[in-house]
Order: structure tokens, then C-alpha cells, then sequence
């Protein structure tokens, strides 16, 4: 299941706490959806000259059977930036299951 997820950082180095917290996320994801084919997740740093201090990206791209979903957020923090992230994708996910299942009825 979770072996067809992939973590990309650019630009930034590789944090063990922040694997292990969007490996999590990945697998509760993973519940929502049986049609979830690939996943991968994507953290980098956007260069952003008018903004002061650093922003940091977090964007999830889920292949699905049908159409692929993409969510991408900014934030001062990476933790923050993956957390609202994935509670965006899981809305999503819970809207297509749920709009899916009104079709199948």
C-alpha cells in the first residue's frame, strides 16, 4: 500500500521526524480511498522576493483511478504547510468517495 508512495525534498534536507509524519498521513489517505494508484509528496522552498521571512511548500499529487487529485500549500513552517496539506487532500478524498457512492446507488 504505502510502497507506492514517494517523499521529494527540494532544496531542503531530508528530516527523519517529517518523513514519519507524512508516512502516516500517507496511510490514513490510503484508508479513504481504494482507487489511489501512486502518491507522492513534494517539499520545497518557492523563491518569493516580495514575501519577508522563508516560505515552505507542500504539495501531494495522488494518482487515481480516473483523474488525478493535486493540493499544494505555502506556509512559514514545513510541520504547518504538510499538515494543512494533507487535511486538504483528505476533504477531497472524502468528497470524491462520497460523491462516488452516490453515483453507485
Amino acid at each position: 500500500m504505502k510502497s507506492n508512495a514517494e517523499v521529494v525534498y527540494r532544496d531542503l534536507d531530508a528530516s527523519p521526524a517529517l518523513n514519519e509524519t507524512i508516512n502516516k498521513r500517507l496511510a490514513k489517505l490510503y484508508r479513504f480511498s481504494d482507487s489511489i494508484i501512486h502518491s507522492r509528496v513534494v517539499l520545497d522552498s518557492p523563491h518569493n522576493h516580495k514575501h519577508k521571512g522563508k516560505l515552505f511548500r507542500a504539495s501531494i499529487e495522488i494518482d487515481m483511478k480516473g483523474a488525478p487529485l493535486l493540493v499544494s500549500n505555502d506556509d512559514e513552517s514545513m510541520h504547518i504547510a504538510v499538515r494543512d496539506a494533507f487535511e486538504t487532500m483528505e476533504r477531497k478524498l472524502k468528497e470524491q468517495s462520497s460523491k462516488r457512492k452516490q453515483i453507485r446507488h
